[in-house]
Order: C-alpha cells, then sequence, then structure tokens
C-alpha cells in the first residue's frame, strides 16, 4: 500500500471519505445485479459515519435507489449516475439534478441490446449504460452505434466508457462536480477530502479531491494498474476501511481506569 494511504490516518480528525461502489468497495460481476455485498461491510460503512460524524458520502455511476438496496439498511449521502442524482443528507430525499434521458434516445439505445445476447442496457434515468462484458467481441460495434445515435444534435449527451461498459450522459455532470457540491457543505466542509476509485468516471473526482490537499486513492483493475493504484482491489479497501474505522473507535474509547495501588 502506498503512502498516502498511511498519511490519511494521520489526518484522521479532519477526514471525510467520498467513495466508489462497483470494483472499490465491491469486486466486479457480470452484471450489476450480480455483486456480492461482504456481510460485514454495512456494519464497516456504519461505523465509519458514527466516527466521522456524518462524513462519508457514495459517488457513483449506479442509481441511488440501487446503492441503498445493495447496502440497506444504510440510506448514505450520495451522488448517483455521476453526478445527476443527489442526497444530501443520510436518510434524506433524493434530488434529480439532470432531465431524464428522453423516450426516442432510450429506444434507439435499447436496440443496440439486440445486436447480442450477452450486451445488457441499463436505463439510468439522466443516463443510460450499455455493458458488453459477457460479450466483448461486439465492442467495437457498440460504440459505433452510441456514437452514431449520440451524434443526432437532438440528444445533448456525452459518451464515457469504463470497465466494460460505455455510459450516455448529460454534458455538465460528473463525480468531480458531485464532490465539489458536498465538499462546501456540512458535514464535509473543512475536511481533508479522500476520494477512492478504480474508474475512468472516478478520475474527474480522484484529482479534484488532490487538488483540494486531499488524497485520490486508486484501485487496481481494469483501469489502474498495480504499479499506480494505492490498493490492489476491493478486498483491500474494505480492509483499510474497516482498519480506519477500528482507529476512529480507538481513538474515542476512555481510558482505562489507573490500578489502585496495594496495601
Amino acid at each position: 500500500m502506498k503512502k498516502g494511504v498511511s498519511r490519511a490516518f494521520a489526518d484522521a480528525d479532519r477526514l471525510a471519505l467520498f467513495i466508489d461502489i462497483d470494483g472499490t468497495l465491491l469486486g466486479i460481476a457480470p452484471t450489476p445485479d450480480a455483486v456480492q455485498v461482504p456481510p460485514k461491510l454495512v456494519e464497516v460503512l456504519e461505523r465509519l459515519v458514527l466516527g466521522l460524524d456524518g462524513a462519508v458520502a457514495l459517488l457513483t455511476g449506479r442509481r441511488i435507489a440501487d446503492a441503498d438496496r445493495l447496502l440497506s439498511p444504510l440510506k448514505l449521502i450520495a451522488a448517483g449516475v455521476h453526478g445527476t442524482e443527489l442526497r444530501s443528507q443520510r436518510n434524506g430525499a433524493i434530488s434529480m439534478l439532470a432531465p431524464p434521458v428522453s423516450p426516442g434516445f432510450v429506444q434507439a439505445v435499447n436496440r443496440i441490446g439486440e445486436l447480442s445476447p450477452g450486451i445488457l442496457v441499463e436505463q439510468k434515468g439522466a443516463g443510460m449504460a450499455v455493458h458488453y462484458r459477457n460479450a466483448p467481441e461486439t465492442t467495437q460495434l457498440v460504440i459505433a452505434e452510441l456514437n452514431r445515435i449520440v451524434s443526432n444534435d437532438a440528444y445533448d449527451v456525452t459518451l464515457r466508457r469504463g470497465r466494460k461498459v460505455i455510459e450516455a450522459l448529460p454534458r455538465g455532470f460528473s463525480k468531480a462536480t458531485a464532490l465539489t457540491w458536498l465538499a462546501e457543505r456540512p458535514p464535509f466542509k473543512g475536511r481533508l477530502p479522500i476520494m477512492i476509485g478504480d474508474d475512468v468516471g472516478d478520475e474527474s473526482a480522484l484529482q479534484l479531491a488532490e487538488k483540494l490537499g486531499g488524497l485520490g486513492l486508486r484501485v487496481a483493475g481494469e483501469h489502474f494498474s498495480r504499479a499506480e493504484a494505492d490498493f490492489d482491489g476491493s478486498d483491500s479497501v474494505r480492509a483499510w476501511l474497516a482498519d480506519l474505522a477500528a482507529r476512529f473507535e480507538e481513538a474515542t474509547r476512555p481510558a482505562p481506569l489507573p490500578t489502585p495501588p496495594t496495601a
């Protein structure tokens, strides 16, 4: 693990965590619904929220409702679909910051799913994702079809590649825009931003955290090599988070009473 990860512990009293889900908190699965949530993860996240006075947020490409389902009963502060959805308070309402994609765009992208049974098209409200992990031979075809669709001026979207997925998202939104908004407000304001992510969509927020004087911690996988990453994979991210939670608890634990002198 790199030196920057250890440094985060030294600044724990003013730390704020911003965490991606897929490939970071959880391992990558063949489909989004097939991810496995380790039994202790929800407990660790709850302990971190308590230890950081609430300064924990999820920055994910998933919809916030999907993140809630995975991490039930937790409903953390979160930005979903790359900043187009926002929940600014724990257990609060979800705000849509961008309008949903048009029915015509949904229909056009859905047709890509008909090209191969291994292609999965996911509707995300303000965006759409085309997963081709189970049909890698269609990569160039998927890219060409999406480029053809977004060339229509009626669809004000941009394409972003991820780990065996291409997402169509509204312009002007990203995980960095979400981190910027949250970092200026309680409980994050004045704290050191630590962003943890593994993919192209996380890069803007990783770089912003560093620009703000915090840390951008990268997870090795299909995007970041082990040489440039701070974590070997989602297992090591979860272990680090559990260690961090334990350190918070140790710091707040009352000191034991001194042993009375013997007569």
